[in-house]
């Protein structure tokens, strides 16, 4: 195989990464990058819709909610080659407990959390509920995402032992009844079977979330459905759904544990803590390695460890450490800036570049350092400002009272999550980088990132300027074919720098970072 080394520029193919002006009185970054240098496989990056995609998807008017569609799972692009959307090839669905139509007496404070149930307490289905939950399911899959996940964080209330959607005794036990494991089982194979007939398929099934927490902040009150699962109970649950799926014949596989932090994953002493030597090595009572539907896969949630460089990677080095010993895949399957992380040590607040280079910062650790397979945020739109603070969304709502109608902003972070999610398509590889500056990973972190991956005839380098200051940079390329033009797409504090496309140029072409930005190379 030719390689760009005897194609371009004397021996050794080098470029610097956005923008037409050259960095001034900084060093230029030499990145070394093999396409043999292979690491993982990314399966897929995407986003959930909980909470608000019932009252959007079910009330909102029709251009409203179809143009947030297409924010979100659009891969077209318009006259000057601009991203319409981010493409998301994972969109995550909330199969609900029922807990709407208990109402105030469920104890879920706020009636935007509630959510109804397919299943309703005399035995029967109505597949009419979570219609605006089911809007987007449907538009996820009409824009081609790739991976439909439906997730439950609740048992259908009268299957629990308090008759609600949240456990509100501190024992950190499941809330399900001992003898209702097998019908919670079935009825989430039910669910699954109904849209396999619809057309939707569910690749995967996640019977727990965040299984760590007791999710009752007050006595007798909750913020949200949830339910706390020791690891015996977790696979109590998963044997049982793995018997119902393949009973009814189904594909859909099972992801398991959704732990509250990456912590838990590997470590702690809790009931519900180091959970990948609990389910995959073959020694534990609560192996799951000979079950059909349970491929080699531990999810996990990047709250609350993503406060300081230095704990962000060292944390995500100890994940991968761990996963790789037992041979398991990791996919970060929820986060948002929940804790005060992203504040980076400032009590001010946070401008829209700042959030979303914070956000393109964990994306960057949790798959080059944590290793992670697939990424998945929470939550894609929620009310809040889109200039400030936007910690918890990609777009900013602002809703009536009644939330069946309002008006919504599109934030920085929606393109940050682009320039991966739009470019990094599920199957591509990602490669590993070497840098000639000799820093760590740790000072890297307020430096600037960059990560490589291949696939479809593509190389796709994503880079985050995290300096105040233009950077430059130049790949050293080996082992690739040959490689005619790129493209780069930047996302900056500039009010047009949404994915913002460059012109195609000649791969020999140098140009710039610009200052704090997130910017996508696409090379053909």
């Amino acid at each position: 195989m030719k390689t760009l080394t005897s194609l371009l520029l004397s021996g050794v193919a080098l470029f610097a990464l956005t923008g037409n002006t050259r960095a001034q009185n900084t060093p230029t970054l030499i990145l070394q990058i093999d396409a043999e240098n292979k690491v993982q496989t990314i399966q897929n990056i995407g986003a959930s819709g909980c909470w608000f995609s019932e009252g959007i998807g079910k009330y909102w008017p029709s251009e409203k909610k179809e143009k947030i569609a297409e924010l979100l799972f659009s891969s077209e692009v318009d006259k000057g080659g601009n991203p319409q959307g981010i493409g998301l090839s994972a969109w995550r669905f909330n199969i609900g407990g029922g807990t709407a139509e208990q109402g105030d007496s469920s104890g879920i404070v706020d009636f935007r959390k509630r959510v109804e149930s397919f299943l309703a307490p005399d035995g029967t289905y109505d597949w009419n509920k979570q219609a605006g939950y089911q809007w987007f399911l449907r538009k996820a899959k009409s824009y081609g995402v790739k991976e439909l996940i439906a997730f439950s964080n609740t048992p259908p209330v009268q299957f629990t032992q308090n008759n609600r959607g949240f456990k509100t005794e501190k024992d950190y036990k499941a809330n399900l009844k001992p003898d209702r494991y097998n019908d919670y089982a079935e009825f989430l194979a039910t669910v699954i079977k109904h849209f396999d007939k619809e057309g939707l398929h569910f690749s995967y099934i996640s019977p727990v979330n965040e299984p760590q927490w007791d999710w009752s902040n007050k006595p007798g009150q909750a913020s949200q459905e949830g339910s706390p699962w020791a690891n015996e109970d977790i696979h109590r649950v998963i044997l049982a759904l793995d018997a119902s799926l393949a009973k009814n014949k189904l594909q859909t596989q099972i992801l398991t544990t959704e732990a509250g932090m990456l912590t838990y994953l590997y470590s702690g002493k809790s009931a519900s803590s180091s959970q990948i030597q609990a389910f995959f090595d073959n020694g534990s009572k609560y192996s799951l390695n000979n079950l059909k539907s349970v491929p080699k896969v531990i999810a996990g949630h990047s709250y609350f460890t993503d406060s300081g460089d230095s704990a962000i990677v060292a944390v995500r080095k100890n994940l991968a450490d761990t996963a790789r010993k037992y041979k398991v895949d990791f996919w970060q399957s929820e986060y948002s800036m929940l804790a005060d992380g992203f504040r980076e040590g400032t009590k001010n607040s946070r401008s829209a570049i700042d959030c979303a280079l914070f956000l393109a910062k964990i994306i960057h650790h949790d798959i080059t350092v944590a290793n992670a397979s697939a990424w998945h945020l929470w939550n894609s739109y929620e009310p809040g400002s889109a200039e400030k603070d936007t910690r918890y969304y990609l777009i900013a709502l602002n809703p009536e009272k009644d939330y069946k109608n309002g008006e919504f902003t599109v934030t920085k972070n929606l393109w940050a999550m682009g320039n991966f999610s739009r470019f990094v398509r599920p199957g591509m590889q990602r490669l590993n980088t070497q840098r000639n500056d000799g820093i760590d990973l740790v000072k890297a972190a307020q430096d600037v990132m960059v990560s490589a991956y291949t696939g479809n005839n593509k190389l796709v380098i994503v880079a985050i300027n995290y300096t105040n200051a233009p950077r430059e940079i130049k790949p050293q390329l080996s082992n690739f074919k040959a490689i005619k033009s790129y493209r780069t797409y930047t996302t900056s504090a500039a009010s047009d720098d949404n994915l913002k496309a460059s012109a195609v140029e000649k791969a020999n072409t140098a140009v710039t970072l610009k200052p704090r930005s997130i910017t996508t190379i696409v090379f053909e």
